[in-house]
């Protein structure tokens, strides 16, 4: 199972978002770190691949098909997304739009083993003391924990997480990429998440896509992208790359 896009263009209106966006095959098991600045088409890229927007050009595929190609139910099956902000009723509670997700794509009868999966992944994301708050009661960093289990609960070809770390704190942040990244491997599927902090993608990624200006200008490893001058100049900073004794790599960022 691999997933790639092929030159992929969208815009709105006249404004040109994505310009032949292509990426090499992706393969399970593995996570791959969406990295760019504000505004270089990440979300695009995103909303492209899950079917949320359609490119003008270009294709995706999954295991060699197009996914436009697809019904949108087969298409929701295949590919889960997070978007970056989390949208749900209001007069929802936690459990509630956990077991929304987890019974979408097969029917409403729900079962105790419904109720102990969603237990489980509330557990898992570190919010199974708000099981009962109501979704307008949280804060930004606990809605972004909530909508993590919301996707995780699903089970998918691809996953996609829009900065699902951005509200959080240090601890948190490493919680829920470390939880991320067991997922993926453990079930074999394909993930993607966009980081804005390059210290994060060298740590948690075991690949990295960088966007820029709608235009994929560097994939592979982090040891292989990170150095690159293209990162300093897409950034507009001084980059310094050091190795610990672990081998692991730091970014150390400095104003042009």
């Amino acid at each position: 199972m691999t997933l790639t896009a092929q030159g992929i263009d969208f815009a709105y209106g006249e404004r040109l978002i994505l310009q032949k966006a292509s990426f090499a095959p992706l393969r399970p098991g593995q996570l791959t770190a969406l990295i760019g600045p504000n505004a270089s088409g990440k979300s695009t890229l995103f909303r492209c691949i899950a079917g949320l927007l359609k490119p003008s050009a270009g294709e995706v595929h999954l295991c060699g098909i197009d996914l436009s190609t697809l019904s949108t139910r087969q298409r929701l099956k295949r590919v889960c997304f997070m978007p970056q902000f989390f949208a749900a009723n209001a007069a929802l509670t936690v459990f509630d739009v956990v077991m929304m997700a987890q019974k979408d794509l097969s029917g409403w009868r729900v079962t105790p083993a419904d109720m102990e999966a969603v237990g489980q992944a509330l557990n898992s994301a570190g919010v199974g003391h708000l099981s009962e708050a109501y979704i307008s009661e949280l804060s930004g960093g606990q809605s972004q924990m909530v909508s993590v289990a919301q996707a995780l609960i699903r089970r998918s070809d691809v996953y996609l997480f829009d900065e699902p770390t951005s509200a959080l704190d240090l601890h948190h942040q490493l919680s829920v990429l470390s939880q991320i990244k067991s997922a993926v491997a453990e079930r074999g599927a394909i993930g993607i998440v966009a980081l804005h902090d390059l210290n994060l993608a060298a740590r948690f990624a075991d690949h990295l896509i960088l966007l820029g200006q709608g235009r994929v200008l560097a994939e592979g490893t982090p040891a292989e992208v990170l150095p690159q001058d293209n990162i300093a100049t897409t950034y507009g900073v001084q980059i310094e790359i050091t190795q610990g004794p672990r081998k692991d790599l730091t970014v150390h960022a400095y104003s042009s």
